[in-house]
């Protein structure tokens, strides 16, 4: 598998992949998240492959075919009242084709974004991942990642 930024020619399979991770999300919170729907059209994934802040890391096989992406948009909070001027590297989205699962996608988009993350002097790499997946969860556990803040809610 080679693993690089993300192209016009990629933007079939980041859809596919777009639609499984909106899936998940919509079979944890239904009242949330709308089912057979995408986070991003085709102008505004251009506009984003497009876009040096925020990159996308493709995991594609042979054929050009994507198996898993990781969508990352950089952060700095300059002259903040409360925070520090260090940069983050968030992980907006990161999905594995249901088809490539247990093959290690993940585990090795997740170490190129750490290593471009530290090539290109960033503090820290950030993500959230929604408390009804718990497989997602587990396997961010599983890189070293830990809980740095906890969303809440109350459904009235």
């Amino acid at each position: 598998m080679e693993i690089r930024r993300a192209t016009f020619n990629d933007i079939d399979g980041i859809n596919k992949l777009l639609k499984q991770v909106l899936m998940v999300h919509h079979n944890g919170r239904p009242d949330l998240f709308k089912a057979n729907a995408k986070k991003y059209n085709d102008d505004e994934l251009k506009k984003i492959i497009s876009d040096d802040r925020k990159p996308i890391f493709v995991g594609v096989d042979e054929n050009n075919h994507v198996l898993g992406y990781a969508f990352c948009v950089h952060t700095q909070h300059k002259d903040d009242n409360i925070l520090t001027d260090i940069k983050t590297l968030y992980i907006d989205d990161i999905c594995v084709d249901s088809t490539a699962r247990g093959q290690h996608v993940g585990t090795r988009i997740y170490h190129h974004v750490i290593a471009y993350a530290k090539s290109q002097g960033y503090y820290n790499v950030t993500l959230n991942v929604w408390s009804c997946n718990p497989t997602a969860m587990k396997f961010y556990e599983s890189l070293g990642l830990i809980p740095y803040k906890v969303g809440m809610e109350q459904i009235l």
